[in-house]
């Protein structure tokens, strides 16, 4: 298959590029002129390689995959990388991988790190050390790593197609990576052929017997393209209190936005924007999951998870009717033990970013009632205390 790449959303993203002033717009069109054309054309040609070097890659097939979806900071990595401890089992994209899709690029990185290894870890020490100040900033937020689980999102960053984007240009009234199940059919199946190719070099890497484990809250607006690019796919739906999880994604927006120099006006537009569509990113899976009953699926309860990690889990596999090896039955005894050790004072409030109590209850009172949440722990015009802090 050919590397896919949303010639729409370039030409929009290089149009709002073209908007900003002095250094912010001559970086942006740096990348998108320059760096993203470059990667897209490096990453086609290996792409189209794959095909020739890896020709069972044409008969592979992605078989029963499990997608772990939710809103922002209910819990969803969590429980990914709790579950990408069952390492007999699932296969999934580290950080590293999701930039380097092809096949081709993924056994050469594991190629030079053996060889590395081999030579006493010069080049290792260098990434580790470029790596720990990356990612210093994501410590007790969304911790990163280059070899940890991530977002599968992030793959569909050389396709101009994946919400990173909105981080680096916001302008979310005009452009949208999140409502991926109702654009023009033709477009969609493009983007989702695609990703299941990622997904297929994936599984190829790791043992084409292993089932793909995916978490992505972005994927709440694209549940139905991926029931119909993966009919067999199970769905997980992890579910939190609003009043904790919107204020604590948004605070983790707002701070991306103004790490990366954004004006306090455009960061309060794209809040509110953001904002609304998470009540979307709230009820959605619920709705088409409802719709599809013949879908294996299963609803997590944050507080459950986090509180009892190693009976939630079990339960959730129980659901979905997968065995729980020896081996990862001791990774979820350590779990526990640990549970009760990631705490945090961080706290959140609904005024600071203009949420109304009423509107919430109000645009979510089905999950309100199905969920309890009618009498909240604290009260919202006061803030929230996010108790354990992890998404």
């Amino acid at each position: 298959m050919f590397f896919y790449f949303d010639f729409a959303n370039y030409f929009t993203l290089l149009r709002l590029a073209l908007r900003e002033q002095g250094r912010t717009r001559r970086r942006l069109l740096r990348r998108l002129l320059i760096r993203v054309p470059l990667v897209a054309l490096f990453h086609a040609v290996c792409f189209f390689l794959d095909g020739i070097f890896f020709p069972r890659l044409h008969r592979l097939e992605v078989r029963a995959p499990v997608f772990i979806v939710g809103h922002p900071r209910s819990g969803t990595t969590l429980l990914h990388r709790l579950m990408c401890g069952d390492h007999e089992r699932f296969s999934y994209f580290m950080l590293y991988e999701l930039w380097f899709p092809s096949l081709i690029q993924k056994k050469t990185i594991r190629f030079i790190a053996r060889l590395d290894e081999r030579l006493g870890d010069p080049l290792a020490r260098r990434i580790r050390a470029w790596e720990a100040r990356k990612f210093k900033a994501t410590q007790g937020m969304h911790t990163m790593g280059l070899t940890l689980p991530e977002e599968d999102d992030f793959v569909l960053t050389p396709s101009c197609a994946s919400g990173w984007w909105m981080v680096m240009l916001p302008y979310l009234d005009e452009m949208d990576f999140y409502y991926i199940d109702e654009p023009p059919p033709a477009r969609r199946r493009r983007l989702m052929a695609h990703y299941r190719e990622c997904v297929k070099r994936q599984l190829y890497l790791n043992g084409a017997g292993r089932t793909h484990l995916s978490k992505n809250p972005v994927f709440c607006g694209r549940i139905e393209s991926l029931l119909e690019a993966f009919p067999d796919a199970r769905i997980v739906v992890a579910m939190r209190h609003p009043y904790e999880t919107l204020p604590s994604s948004l605070k983790l927006m707002k701070n991306a936005w103004k790490y990366r120099g954004w004006d306090e006006a455009r960061i309060q537009r794209n809040l509110d924007n953001l904002a609304a569509k998470s009540f979307h990113m709230i009820r959605y899976p619920l709705e088409v999951l409802a719709r599809h009953p013949e879908t294996r699926q299963v609803v997590v309860d944050y507080h459950d998870l986090v509180a009892e990690p190693k009976r939630t889990v079990e339960q959730l596999y129980a659901q979905l009717d997968l065995p729980v090896t020896p081996a990862f039955a001791a990774t979820l005894i350590e779990e526990q033990s640990q549970a009760k050790k990631h705490k945090t004072s961080h706290t959140y409030s609904l005024s600071e970013f203009g949420l109304d109590d009423a509107r919430i209850r109000s645009e979510l009172a089905d999950q309100f009632a199905r969920f309890a949440w009618e009498v909240p722990a604290v009260a919202p015009a006061a803030g929230v205390n996010a108790g354990v802090h992890t998404d």
